[in-house]
């Protein structure tokens, strides 16, 4: 699994639990989908994502590269 399909996957679950929260239980979780949304907003903008970097550091790749 690549570090860009995995950002993905984490946002975009983040994003439904958060949604379901914030039906289900309190409106205040919806705080967390703006949240990832502006993440996502400004990742787009500057290239860097805190959690490419976390992911980087677990061993996942990047895209572009080449497994050996």
């Amino acid at each position: 699994m690549t570090v860009e399909r995995a950002l993905r996957l984490i946002a975009g679950f983040i994003i439904l639990a958060s949604l379901a929260l914030g039906y289900y239980v309190s409106h205040y979780w919806l705080i967390l989908t703006a949240f990832v949304g502006i993440n996502l907003l400004q990742s787009g903008f500057t290239n860097w994502c805190p959690m490419m970097y976390i992911l980087k550091r677990f061993g996942l790749r990047d895209a572009g590269v080449q497994k050996p």
